[in-house]
């Protein structure tokens, strides 16, 4: 498939699907004519890439992860590296958590002092 199918497939921009390339994340085939022919294979590390993307992943932590991906779901090879990166992804998730906490309780002790007013 063309990049302008991959994109409309995955709701990816061409742009950014150009800009994973770039990247070395999508390694697409070139047909004689020079366009990208992306296949089935890409269309599920897209998907992916997504996926890690939405747990609040980087492109620099998800290239560690998508070598470590078996099968055709989002299931990762047991690795200490994956193991290792998986608790640093998690911490910073607590403490982006905790900062995301104490401005809620700011934000709602403003509308609250509004609100008595």
């Amino acid at each position: 498939m063309r990049i302008g199918e991959l994109s409309k497939q995955t709701g990816v921009s061409i742009r950014m699907l150009r800009y994973y390339e770039t990247e070395g994340l999508l390694k697409p085939m070139r047909i004689t004519s020079g366009y990208r022919d992306y296949s089935e294979k890409e269309l599920q590390t897209v998907e992916r890439i997504k996926l890690l993307g939405l747990a609040g992943m980087t492109l620099a932590t998800i290239k560690l992860f998508l070598p470590c991906v078996r099968g055709d779901g989002p299931v990762f090879e047991p690795c200490d590296e994956l193991r290792n990166v998986l608790h640093e992804q998690i911490d910073l998730l607590d403490a982006k958590t905790v900062r995301l906490a104490q401005s809620r309780k700011i934000l709602a002790s403003f509308l609250s002092e509004i609100d008595q007013n």
